[in-house]
């Protein structure tokens, strides 16, 4: 496993290989999210949140996973579709993956570890958990999935100065 999780290798919805770090000098909300979950609206509060805080230093980062109740069943193409033509998100986007077990992406195992949830359980419990990353890699903080994206503006505030 990576120690910077700025230096993990993750792929977008339309195949571009990218590191975090490639969102140089910015605070990042990485969110593992479906299309089918009852949380799914909150993809409304995260596309405000990226055009509130985009030019002040934030980018929202969306991992659609299929793991909880096969919320997320669409190819690439479906999930972006859908994301845009439902909720206006235009933040970035990457491939389908997993975030717990055997085969969770690299990158979550990693913020995990950083950042654990309740009770210090690693594991995900849900869609839409989020995890709010300082511009040098140090993860800030993890929220549970009811937690709404408007929630975290003291915290993004906070982090951007």
């Amino acid at each position: 496993m990576t120690d910077n999780v700025l230096n993990i290798p993750c792929t977008t919805l339309t195949g571009e290989t990218k590191t975090l770090a490639d969102f140089n000098g910015k605070a990042l909300l990485v969110v593992n999210t479906a299309s089918n979950c009852g949380f799914t609206p909150q993809y409304k509060g995260l596309e405000a949140l990226w055009q509130q805080y985009k030019d002040r230093g934030l980018v929202v980062l969306g991992f659609p996973c299929n793991q909880f109740g096969q919320q997320e069943p669409g190819d690439e193409a479906a999930i972006s579709q859908f994301c845009e033509i439902n909720f206006g998100v235009s933040f970035p986007l990457f491939k389908k993956i997993e975030v717990n077990g055997a085969q969770a992406h690299p990158l979550f195992k990693a913020l995990k570890k950083r950042a654990p949830g309740l009770l210090g359980s690693t594991a995900i419990k849900w869609n839409f958990t989020k995890f709010l990353i300082s511009a040098d890699g140090q993860t800030i903080k993890r929220y549970a999935p009811p937690t709404k994206p408007n929630a975290l503006k003291p915290d993004i505030e906070a982090l951007l100065g």
